[in-house]
C-alpha cells in the first residue's frame, strides 16, 4: 500500500512540475534553436521584413465638379527582395457613391470596390486612380472618405520559415572574415585576462587575509571595480588614457618618462626594446586586458579569500615549527589548498571573457586590433546587417567553448580531482 501511494505521489509531482519545466526549457532552448536555424540561412536585416501590400489613399477634388472626386491609391510592395502573390484590394464607400470608368481588374458591388492585382514583384509600385460621383448630386465629404482605410491581402514567403539552408555563412566566417586573426585575438584577450585576474586575485586575497587596521574597509574598496557600472568605468578609463588631455599621459610627460603622448586605446602596436631585441606589443589590446584584469580580479579575490579562511591554521603552525619560508608555505600549503577554486575560476572566467563584448566595445569599439569574435558578431549582425553571418559566428563561438570544456575536464579536471 505504501509503495502504491509513493508511486502515485511521485507521478503527481512530475505532472505538477511538468508545465514549469516545459516553460523553462522553452525559454532557454528556443533562442538557441532560433540562432542555429538562422545561421544556416543567407539572410540580412532587410530580408526579415515580411512582404506586404500597402496603399496610401489620397482624395482629390475635381475643379468645377462638386459632386465628383478622384481617389489616388499609391500601391507598393514593402519588400525589396520578395514578390507578393495573389494581391487583392478592397475599399468601402458611402451608399450614394458610384465609380466612373472603372479599371478592368476591379468591380464595384454593394458599395465596395474589389480588385485583383495578381502578383507584385519586389519593389513594385503603382498609382491607381478611381473617379467617383454621387448619385443624388450631394457634395463630397473628404474626411468621410479618408476615414475608411483600404484593405489589401497577399501571399508571400517568409525567408526565416522556409526550409532552404546553406553553409555559405560558415564559409564566410571561416575563410573570408580574417577568422584566424580574430580567433588569435580572442584567445590572447581571454587567456591573459583570465590568468591576470586570477593572479591578482590570489595576491589580493593573500594580502587582506592578514590582520591589519582597516582590513574590512580595504576589502570593501577592493570590490569597487567589480560592482561599479561598466559604462562609467569604461568612460573614466577613456578620460584617464586620452592622449591629448588624459591624466596618465600628462604625468608621464611631466616626469619625462615619454616625450610624446601615447594613444593607449587607439594605437595597435608599439615598439618595445628588451635586451637589445625589438618587439611589437599589441598596445590597445594589452590596455583592454589590463582593464579586464582590474575590473574582474575582485571576483577571484572573493572566491580565493573564502577558501584561504577555511585552511586549517595548524598546517601553517607546523610549517613554522619546521622553519618553512613564506614561499615554501605558499607553494606547499596554500597553493594545493586553493587549486580546486582556481580551477573553477579559470573555467568560469575563460568562458565569460571569451563571450565578453561590452568591455571591448565601450573602450575601443573593436578598433586598433581589439576585434574579438563577440565584437564580430555585433558587426556582422548589426553594423553590416548580415544576420545569418552574425548567427554563424555565435555558433562558432559555442563550438569553440564546447571544445574548451571537453579538453578542460578531460585534461585538467582529473588532475584537480587527484590533488
Amino acid at each position: 500500500m505504501n509503495d502504491t501511494l509513493a508511486k502515485t505521489e511521485k507521478r503527481t509531482a512530475y505532472i505538477l512540475t511538468l508545465p514549469a519545466v516545459f516553460l523553462v526549457f522553452a525559454i532557454v532552448l528556443f533562442p538557441i534553436f532560433a540562432n542555429v536555424w538562422i545561421s544556416f540561412k543567407e539572410v540580412e536585416l532587410k530580408d526579415i521584413r515580411i512582404p506586404e501590400p500597402r496603399a496610401k489613399k489620397i482624395v482629390k477634388s475635381i475643379s468645377g465638379e462638386t459632386t465628383k472626386f478622384k481617389i489616388l491609391y499609391k500601391l507598393r510592395n514593402s519588400s525589396l527582395l520578395q514578390e507578393i502573390r495573389d494581391v487583392t484590394f478592397q475599399d468601402k464607400y458611402p451608399k450614394n457613391f458610384q465609380p466612373k470608368d472603372l479599371d478592368k481588374r476591379c468591380e464595384f458591388k454593394k458599395n465596395k470596390l474589389n480588385c485583383k492585382f495578381g502578383n507584385w514583384p519586389a519593389k513594385y509600385r503603382e498609382n491607381f486612380e478611381v473617379i467617383f460621383e454621387t448619385k443624388d448630386g450631394s457634395n463630397v465629404s473628404k474626411k468621410e472618405i479618408k476615414s475608411i482605410k483600404p484593405k489589401l491581402k497577399g501571399k508571400s514567403d517568409n525567408i526565416l520559415l522556409n526550409t532552404k539552408f546553406t553553409l555559405k555563412n560558415f564559409k564566410k566566417v571561416l575563410f573570408e572574415n580574417e577568422f584566424i586573426d580574430l580567433l588569435l585575438t580572442t584567445f590572447y584577450y581571454t587567456f591573459f585576462g583570465t590568468v591576470g585576474s586570477i593572479v591578482f586575485g590570489i595576491l589580493t586575497a593573500q594580502m587582506v587575509n592578514q590582520k591589519f587596521f582597516g582590513r574590512t574597509f580595504m576589502r570593501s574598496v577592493l570590490l569597487f571595480p567589480y560592482v561599479a557600472p561598466v559604462v562609467a568605468l569604461a568612460y573614466t578609463w577613456e578620460l584617464l588614457l586620452d592622449p591629448n588631455s588624459g591624466t596618465l599621459n600628462s604625468l608621464l610627460i611631466n616626469y619625462q618618462i615619454i616625450e610624446t603622448p601615447i594613444n593607449l586605446l587607439g594605437q595597435k602596436y608599439i615598439a618595445v626594446n628588451i635586451l637589445g631585441f625589438d618587439f611589437k606589443l599589441r598596445l590597445a589590446l594589452t590596455t583592454v586586458i589590463i582593464f579586464e584584469i582590474w575590473r574582474y580580479f575582485p571576483l577571484a579575490f572573493l572566491f580565493i579569500l573564502a577558501r584561504l579562511q577555511a585552511i586549517p591554521k595548524e598546517l601553517y603552525e607546523a610549517a613554522d615549527v619546521d622553519g618553512a619560508s613564506p614561499f615554501q608555505k605558499f607553494f606547499k600549503i596554500t597553493l594545493p589548498q586553493i587549486t580546486a577554486v582556481i580551477s573553477i575560476l579559470f573555467m568560469i572566467r575563460f568562458i565569460w571573457n571569451f563571450n565578453k563584448f561590452e568591455d571591448v566595445f565601450l573602450l575601443t569599439g573593436g578598433a586598433s586590433g581589439t576585434r574579438t569574435l563577440p565584437i564580430n558578431v555585433y558587426q556582422q549582425g548589426f553594423a553590416i546587417s548580415d544576420i545569418g553571418t552574425g548567427s554563424a559566428v555565435s555558433i562558432v563561438i559555442v563550438i569553440l567553448l564546447l571544445f574548451f570544456m571537453f579538453f578542460y575536464f578531460k585534461l585538467l579536471g582529473k588532475r584537480v580531482d587527484e590533488n
